[in-house]
């Protein structure tokens, strides 16, 4: 059925955002731990499903038993809320996704959300080493780089805690900081300052007596040298250095710093690209009076007896070029400290590339409703979305963010990935009836069961099967009729400005019982990529689990 037109126009930035507070969760265990951000409204957890909200400025807690998993997770994992038992399923990687979403309704547009940083912790053993990426969200080599570790990474000795967005609302707005430097705040701070709370949750991890190393990423300028080159070239650059602060840190783990340092970068260049990206060693030597890098987070965690490194990919770089070096001096500094890991992907920029725009997507409603991004239009339309309550909104990466659009006043959302907006969503808001949680189909002759928020791959046809009491509404394909159960769907009969995809071929299936929206499918005409690896894929569910909140954090933009 053909419902409202495709559209094609869409908010390219978040900015107009005011004010807000929100709440932090934890879910620490010896494989895995997701720290979640907690949204007047709603909230985007995969393994949480108690709330707070705040409608109205006023203060009310609604809880939720449904809990939702990530499609194609790259490592099945198990996570714990403090103690408490949430999933098992195998490897000990995790991969996250807890983030961001609201919906209460038409009227909540107007409402603002927090972006509190996501903490992901992989493996298991005495020793940690904290990777920290986006304190400047105008870096995005050091949060993609970051975010492809908890994605794509297996810890298979040691333990890794990965902080992928520390300073999220800065990645959105894609601004260095919205409150000034963040790295410029760790070693006094108002406690009026919007990111005093950021701050000290990020020093507590840092204080933790399990964390050994530390390693702050970032995209600094140019190509750093111990004497003057050229302009891009000479000892006021940063990019392509490993950064410390003094030469050795006594009796602490990896405490020879610039030894540490000299060896990772060793090691990080024999995978050069081109042998001008050599990476070399800034000793800052912050101790002798250097009153900017006192204040840095670096310097922090050496001032705690912490191994401590900021590693700096050039800005001169792609995205991908500039994660791949971060990635080669991660898993060298990683290697240094008796830890073993494998990936799911060649090191190599194109590989880096592709694991950076792989499996993006984002699910709502318990799964009702799911969305593959990695070609979306520019607007997905019309979109059911429950209005009787917060729906919960489940992306696939830590650096995805479903927010309400800039200047919107009618109830749009963009999708964010990064500093990147995927798509704007215009939602229309239903009543949910919970009776229906798969539907029967025919594709291509052969019966099966479809449940919602799958993807189905068609050569030919797809017909729902009637179904009492229950409607069909396949958008972009107009019979003239009010159900198109029983209906042969082919390619031919839908207009392709209301597909899913940029390519046309990807269009929803919605399923009404009178006028409550039961759920969604999706049709995929290309039977061809059912086995494609970059198809693609659906969702999962997983049950329901108890959740605890965690501290207050005060985050403005």
């Amino acid at each position: 059925m053909v419902r409202g037109n495709s559209g094609t126009g869409f908010w390219a930035s978040a900015t107009g955002f005011a004010k807000t507070i929100g709440a932090g969760l934890s879910f620490p265990h010896d494989n895995a731990s997701v720290s979640c951000r907690l949204l007047p409204n709603a909230v985007v957890v995969k393994a949480v499903s108690r709330l707070r909200t705040r409608p109205h400025n006023s203060a009310r807690r609604q809880t939720h038993t449904t809990i939702m998993q990530p499609y194609d997770l790259f490592f099945p994992h198990r996570l714990w809320c403090r103690g408490n038992l949430f999933m098992r399923s195998g490897f000990s990687g995790v991969f996250l996704c807890c983030v961001l979403f609201l919906l209460a309704g038409a009227a909540c547009a107007q409402d603002v959300f927090p972006l509190d940083f996501t903490v992901i912790r992989l493996g298991e053993g005495p020793r940690t080493a904290l990777v920290v990426g986006g304190i400047q969200g105008d870096e995005p080599g050091g949060f993609s780089a970051a975010t492809l570790l908890t994605t794509h990474y297996r810890i298979e000795s040691g333990s890794v805690w990965v902080v992928p967005n520390l300073n999220f609302p800065s990645i959105i707005k894609r601004t260095r900081g919205l409150h000034g430097d963040m790295n410029r705040k760790f070693a006094r701070l108002d406690a009026k300052d919007p990111e005093f709370t950021t701050v000290r949750r990020i020093q507590e991890l840092i204080d933790h007596p399990q964390v050994a190393l530390v390693l702050n990423l970032h995209d600094g300028s140019g190509y750093y040298r111990h004497k003057y080159e050229d302009k891009l070239r000479n000892p006021a650059r940063w990019g392509q250095s490993v950064i410390i602060d003094q030469s050795d840190l006594p009796g602490v783990f990896m405490g020879a710093l610039e030894a540490e340092a000299r060896n990772a970068a060793a090691q990080a260049n024999e995978s050069l690209i081109h042998t001008g990206h050599r990476l070399h060693v800034h000793n800052t030597k912050t101790a002798d009076g250097d009153q900017e890098m006192e204040k840095s987070l670096s310097f922090y965690a050496v001032r705690q007896g912490k191994a401590a490194f900021g590693l700096e990919a050039s800005k001169e770089f792609s995205v991908e070029l500039r994660a791949y070096y971060h990635l080669l001096m991660v898993e060298s500094f990683l290697r240094q400290a008796g830890m073993h890991f494998s990936r799911s992907f060649a090191l190599t920029p194109e590989g880096v590339r592709g694991a950076l725009q792989d499996n993006l997507a984002v699910s709502f409603a318990d799964n009702r409703v799911f969305l593959p991004l990695e070609d979306a239009r520019p607007a997905i339309n019309y979109l059911p979305l429950p209005k009787s309550g917060p729906a919960q909104a489940v992306p696939t990466k830590p650096i995805m963010a479903v927010l309400p659009c800039a200047t919107s006043d009618n109830g749009q959302f963009c999708v964010y990935y990064g500093n990147r907006m995927l798509t704007l969503i215009r939602p229309e808001w239903r009543e949910v009836d919970n009776s229906l949680s798969a539907v029967p189909v025919r594709v291509d002759g052969k019966d099966k069961l479809v449940p919602f928020g799958q993807v189905v791959y068609v050569g030919e046809s797809l017909q729902v099967q009637s179904m009492d009491g229950y409607r069909v509404n396949a958008i972009g394909f107009d019979n003239g009729m009010p159900d198109e159960a029983g209906v042969e769907l082919r390619l031919k009969d839908f207009m392709q400005r209301f597909s899913v995809d940029k390519q046309g071929k990807m269009f929803r299936v919605e399923v009404y019982r009178n006028q409550l929206f039961s759920g969604m499918f999706l049709i995929y005409f290309d039977n061809a990529k059912k086995n494609n690896p970059n198809r693609p894929r659906m969702a999962r569910n997983a049950g329901a689990l108890p959740d605890r909140p965690g501290p207050e954090s005060s985050l403005g933009f």
